[in-house]
């Protein structure tokens, strides 16, 4: 369901997910959810992750927000408009906002986030790369010039949350702690609909209203008590138990149980998340070869190619993800903008034209090499690397899969430890724009090569 976070608790514990199923109707004002992955922080400027992302959106706001249809509408700033010639955008912000520790919101706060944001520690720092300056106009007016036209920047900063600034001064969190730990890191102090009342990492988060929130409250809940449940035979024995009332994601292979069950309730739809593999351009050499040296095949078109046409992606949909995704040809979903129509068509799956372009890229006999991969992040992840790694076998490629948990996954992925890899992406401008700008560039000048993926299918419907 492509839901906005302000409306109620349980659509914030499914946006960005896959699949979700719950106990129908929630009568009790407590509200229980589960979900697979802990948000390994509560600092929104910290880690650029859907799990942290979603369920900051419960406490922290932006500028803007995405509603029920995912159209950007106003939220802290009410009304916004495009600056003379270009130069970028300005913004008006609510008045009689207040922080849940009762302080004023004004337009200091938001160049204080702007800072904090597009600050060397911050891991959504990239989302600024278009800004030149931030201009506080009063203190229900700021404006951001960009370096160049950015028709799409309202729509680029709706993940962009506004701290306090004499809040984060006061608590020594002027800047993110992506790789250790500061105030903010366990602490909240946002304008949203909820508040953190306990949070006890991997563990359980509590969240109770915000009663000073400026919005229209659309619930009844008292309390929402979060849990990471990382089995999903534990998380769904919980559900069905009435121990929690929602859990996302539901196993695909459980929904066809869940639904059958009197009360239960499956919220179902496809989402704008591509599942791709990823190469290192930037290296030379493989990583993880036991029988390549000095070289990197994955450089050579013909190679990359193989690997594509040795891949069956509609055998991977149908018994991994039991008919719950779609197979695309590109980087974003058909109907996003500039989905490209002249190349929606896929390659087509064959073992035999794979083994022909690596023979014509000197590697007859295939080679070995690395495929890195999260167990815990996407639905049946583990289970689709696993699944190509066959595929390339019957091919001559030899990919020794490496699954973990996400909370180490995208450590290993900075440090390059990788040959290949799995992906999932979501574009947060639903443009083209936004993958473009985050994976197909490289910061690397000296070795500038353009990023090329796979792309196997579009989530699972949930």
């Amino acid at each position: 369901m492509r839901h906005k976070y302000s409306k109620t608790l349980a659509y914030a514990a499914i946006t960005m997910a896959l699949s979700g199923a719950a106990a129908s109707p929630i009568l009790a004002e407590t509200f229980r959810w589960a979900s697979n992955t802990d948000p390994q922080t509560m600092d929104p400027h910290a880690v650029n992750a859907a799990p942290v992302t979603s369920f900051l959106n419960n406490i922290y706001e932006g500028l803007v927000r995405r509603g029920k249809d995912m159209a950007i509408e106003p939220s802290l700033a009410t009304s916004w408009e495009a600056l003379p010639e270009g130069a970028g955008w300005r913004f008006i912000l609510r008045d009689g906002v207040t922080f849940q520790d009762g302080a004023a919101f004004t337009a200091d706060d938001v160049l204080f986030s702007y800072e904090r944001a597009a600050s060397e520690e911050s891991d959504v720092r990239s989302w600024f790369s278009p800004v030149s300056e931030v201009r506080v106009v009063d203190d229900h007016t700021i404006e951001f010039l960009t370096s160049a036209p950015n028709p799409l920047f309202p729509n680029s900063i709706a993940n962009f949350m506004i701290l306090d600034r004499d809040w984060a001064q006061a608590n020594a969190a002027e800047r993110p702690a992506r790789d250790a730990e500061n105030y903010a890191t366990r602490n909240t102090n946002g304008t949203g609909p909820f508040v953190l009342s306990a949070r006890d990492p991997g563990i359980e988060t509590r969240l109770v209203p915000n009663p000073d929130w400026w919005g229209d409250v659309e619930h009844n809940i008292t309390e929402a008590i979060f849990t990471p449940i990382g089995n999903p035979a534990t998380g769904l024995a919980a559900l069905l138990s009435g121990e929690i009332d929602m859990i996302s994601p539901i196993p695909l292979q459980d929904t066809e149980q869940v639904e059958s069950r009197d009360g239960f309730k499956i919220f179902e739809g496809l989402e704008t998340r591509v599942i791709v593999l990823g190469f290192g351009h930037n290296k030379d050499t493989l990583s993880y070869s036991n029988d390549v040296e000095g070289a990197n095949p994955f450089l050579d078109a013909r190679v990359r190619q193989a690997a594509y046409q040795a891949i069956d992606v509609d055998t991977i949909n149908r018994v991994i993800m039991r008919g719950k995704a779609e197979a695309v040809s590109q980087l974003l979903p058909a109907g996003l903008s500039g989905y490209s129509n002249t190349n929606a068509d896929r390659l087509a799956f064959d073992d035999a034209a794979a083994k022909s372009l690596l023979t014509e890229a000197g590697y007859a006999d295939g080679f070995s090499f690395g495929l890195m991969c999260p167990n815990d992040r996407y639905i049946n992840d583990e289970a689709v690397c696993r699944a190509v790694a066959s595929m390339f076998a019957r091919v001559g490629l030899d990919a020794s899969v490496t699954a973990m948990p996400v909370r180490n996954y995208w450590d290993e992925l900075r440090a390059g430890n990788y040959d290949m890899y799995l992906l999932g992406w979501s574009p947060g401008t639903f443009d083209a724009e936004h993958p473009i700008r985050f994976l197909a560039a490289t910061p690397d000048d000296e070795k500038a090569r353009l990023v090329e993926f796979w792309w196997l299918f579009q989530s699972a419907r949930r």
